[in-house]
């Protein structure tokens, strides 16, 4: 048979891709390194960008395990779409992945800043969330096409050997970038300082490297073009780290009705402590806030901390046992009695317990107590700390934050309530901060329920406090009865509480009695859940 030629609309073979373009200026080993060590640097960034936005969410919203959902999966999603996206664009893959490069490293550089400022001034926190992690993610999902047409321009390879390589480069930059985030850049440089270098980084890996390697294959106005365009991008990064510190003084400050006195984030949380002074020549007003959530206002943190601390010292308080309570309020309270011998303090923040003990405004309110010679104060987390504890207590304080987020509610559950439970000497007491039974009643009879499973028989009570609200305790017991309220008959001279105040505590208007809520464990956080709620619709 003699062969036809082929018919006008069937192609010819394509030459070797990588014979197709001019070589790179090294050799095709170098290259291929070169590309591979791009995709390393862009990986990591790109999962810096993911860690920032879910802890961010954290420290402003709370409840982690939402805002790391929102994040990862209108990423992943994004992601896909940016594949897809980038399928025309393999064309022309230089110009158009250093395009996407100063895109991504614009945009998640200034992601931090940008949410923070919808927090802070817009009330757009959670609309502005979605659409940076969509821009973000379609902007990393479009790399993937992108350089893998550039690496089979160097050299062409089987599909599945230039997947293998890709991916690992890929991955193994995720891992550098996950553990360099909360490591290095967050202490080191804080959310938004640190997002901006990671942007300046991914500029440079990401459009340079490129550029340099496939010049000969752009035109010269494009490489000017792309150059200047870096340029840009790296010249708004620098300019807006120079800014980041002003911006983020008065961002934190349109946050906060006071006067910032004191601001750090810590490896655990963000503290903030405001100040205020009366014009007529009243007293000073300092409250400190975690998280941006409000711990205590020297104005009337006496009436939380009597109504927490002296109910429970009616019963045994020879060795007493504080979780939380890192301010040493709750602390100055229980060594106001003479025959205590011994007071642990269990905080989890070493830099919470530096403020109690140095910062005039915070140690001169609670009496220097960290310093008193009976108290014990230990850097550690309250629920790993109580289980490999052999000691037992006579009585257990609770003073733990809100439980907004998953790490809270740990502390509030079955779980841990049990082994509060079996550190109690027999005749031993507890007593849990409870939250606002009139904001959030269904987390505070949850709390109530959560104790009452672990083996408890609680007193639930209330009373106001005025920087709060109502606010709820349980006093609780192990066994059938339900402890008393009362008063020690060696109190010392109280401002707020007394023997008819504790009587009236114990009842509950109609609208805020026993709701039907589910006990909170770890397995299954309902706290986190009813929390959301109630605070969001208060």
């Amino acid at each position: 048979m003699t062969s036809r030629p082929a018919p006008p609309d069937v192609a010819e073979p394509s030459p070797d891709a990588a014979d197709a373009h001019p070589r790179p200026p090294v050799p095709a080993r170098a290259a291929r390194a070169l590309v591979l060590a791009a995709v390393f640097a862009c990986a990591a960034c790109g999962l810096v960008y993911e860690l920032a936005l879910v802890a961010l969410g954290s420290y402003l919203v709370g409840n982690s395990v939402t805002q790391a959902s929102i994040v990862l999966s209108v990423m992943v999603f994004a992601m896909g779409v940016g594949s897809l996206a980038a399928k025309p664009l393999q064309g022309r893959p230089v110009v158009a992945f250093a395009v996407v490069e100063g895109a991504l490293a614009l945009t998640g550089g200034l992601s931090v800043l940008a949410l923070y400022a919808a927090f802070a001034w817009l009330d757009l926190y959670v609309p502005a969330l979605v659409v940076v992690s969509f821009a973000v993610g379609a902007l990393i999902g479009a790399e993937i096409p992108l350089l893998m047409t550039l690496l089979q321009r160097i050299r062409k390879q089987d599909a599945g050997s230039a997947v293998a390589d890709l991916f690992a480069a890929d991955y193994v930059g995720a891992l550098i970038g996950g553990l360099a985030f909360p490591f290095l850049l967050l202490p080191a440089f804080g959310h938004i300082k640190g997002a901006l270098l990671v942007g300046v980084v991914n500029a440079v890996a990401g459009v340079a490297v490129v550029l340099w390697l496939f010049r000969r294959q752009i035109g010269r106005l494009a490489r000017v073009g792309l150059a200047l365009g870096m340029v840009a991008v790296l010249a708004v990064l620098a300019g807006t780290y120079a800014l980041a510190d002003g911006f983020e003084v008065s961002a934190r400050q349109a946050l906060y009705a006071d006067p910032i006195a004191f601001s750090k984030r810590t490896k655990y949380q963000e503290i903030v402590i405001t100040k205020r002074v009366a014009l007529s020549g009243g007293s000073t007003d300092v409250r400190l806030f975690l998280n941006g959530d409000l711990q205590f206002s020297s104005a009337d943190e006496y009436r939380y901390h009597e109504s927490l601390v002296h109910p429970l010292m009616a019963g045994p308080h020879r060795r007493v046992l504080i979780l939380g309570g890192g301010d040493g309020l709750a602390l100055r309270e229980v060594l106001r009695y003479k025959d205590v011998e011994s007071a642990t303090l269990v905080e989890l923040d070493p830099e919470m317990l530096h403020l109690a003990r140095t910062y005039a405004p915070i140690s001169s309110l609670n009496r220097h107590s960290l310093d008193d010679p009976r108290a014990h104060v230990k850097a550690a987390d309250a629920f790993s700390w109580l289980r490999g504890l052999n000691e037992q207590f006579d009585a257990v304080i609770v003073d733990m934050p809100d439980p907004d987020d998953v790490s809270t509610a740990k502390l509030y559950s079955v779980e841990f309530y049990g082994m509060v439970k079996r550190i109690l000497a027999p005749d031993g007491r507890m007593v849990v901060q409870s939250g606002s039974p009139y904001f959030a009643p269904k987390s505070f009879w949850s709390i109530e329920k959560s104790i009452a499973a672990a083996g408890f028989a609680g007193t639930p009570y209330h009373v106001d406090v005025p920087s709060f609200g109502d606010w709820g305790y349980v006093l609780a017991s192990p066994g059938g009865k339900a402890p008393d309220l009362r008063l020690s008959r060696d109190v010392p001279d109280l401002r707020f509480l007394d023997e008819s105040l504790l009587r009236a505590s114990t009842v509950f208007p109609k609208d805020r009695r026993e709701r039907d809520v589910e006990v909170n464990t770890l397995v299954h956080p309902r706290l986190v859940e009813y929390e959301g709620e109630e605070w969001r619709d208060s």
